[in-house]
């Protein structure tokens, strides 16, 4: 696992960190988590994280999609924010397969009710078919549709108040030998995984910016927790942004 390190700054005329090795899994199963955030806590301006983001925050998106075995990511999110297929170069294909790695990780999208075009850019954007996570008792049509669009449609009995339990979610995957799992949000479904202590690690780009307004923090749920968490690094790069990963305060160093 990296070692816990200060804070780094570095510029465009200074030598970068060695991203990868920061940013490596320190095992599997794990499920990491990633956002950005303003400084004031807001993870979106005008319904959508984008505009928060940065050069390097798209770098590090990029890697860390890079690492992972699978990406999650709530129905609502995937619709905002516009989700297709991942996107990963030669040389990090070639990387991934000498890892035991598939060339490019599925999307796996989280919705109770089978809630998806089945011509959203999800199915018809995309190397690798997306895993649909979805209920059991969701309509037989939908999950039909999704299906014949080349969804791998998973079904999962509702159980705790959730429509799809997200420790049922994370499961299914790992029977999957997806063990290195990126979470990409949303709010929603990160407060889901945080009431039931699910999280291993978050990477947090904090923006440079006040914004105000009603936007969502980076999780949201009816159930508040107090996980401690534990500063593995932090970033800083020219335009004042800051890139932090935080790992389990139980786990080892």
């Amino acid at each position: 696992m990296p070692t816990p390190l200060s804070a780094i700054q570095f510029t465009a005329s200074s030598a970068a960190p060695d991203l990868p090795r920061l940013y490596q899994y320190p095992e599997s199963p794990c499920l990491r988590v990633n956002f950005v955030s303003s400084i004031d806590g807001a993870a979106m301006i005008d319904g959508a994280s984008a505009g928060l983001s940065s050069p390097l925050d798209k770098k590090i998106f990029g890697l860390l999609r890079e690492l992972a075995d699978v990406v999650i990511v709530g129905a609502g999110t995937a619709r905002a924010e516009g989700y297709s297929g991942a996107r990963i170069d030669s040389g990090a294909r070639q990387l991934r397969v000498e890892r035991g790695q598939q060339p490019v990780p599925p999307i796996a999208v989280v919705t109770g009710r089978a809630d998806l075009d089945p011509e959203h850019t999800l199915f018809t954007s995309t190397e690798v078919p997306p895993m649909v996570l979805t209920s059991s008792e969701a309509a037989h049509g939908r999950k039909q549709r999704l299906r014949d669009a080349g969804g791998d449609v998973i079904e999962l009995e509702p159980r705790e108040g959730h429509a799809v339990h997200p420790g049922d979610v994370l499961a299914a995957l790992r029977e999957r030998g997806l063990g290195r799992m990126l979470c990409e949000g949303g709010p929603s479904l990160l407060g889901a995984m945080l009431r039931h202590d699910l999280v291993d690690e978050l990477c947090l780009t904090i923006a440079p910016v006040l914004v105000g307004g009603d936007a969502p923090r980076i999780a949201v749920d009816t159930t508040a927790v107090a996980h401690r968490m534990r500063l593995a690094h932090t970033l800083a790069d020219g335009d004042g942004s800051l890139f932090t990963r935080w790992a389990r305060a139980d786990q080892e160093k």
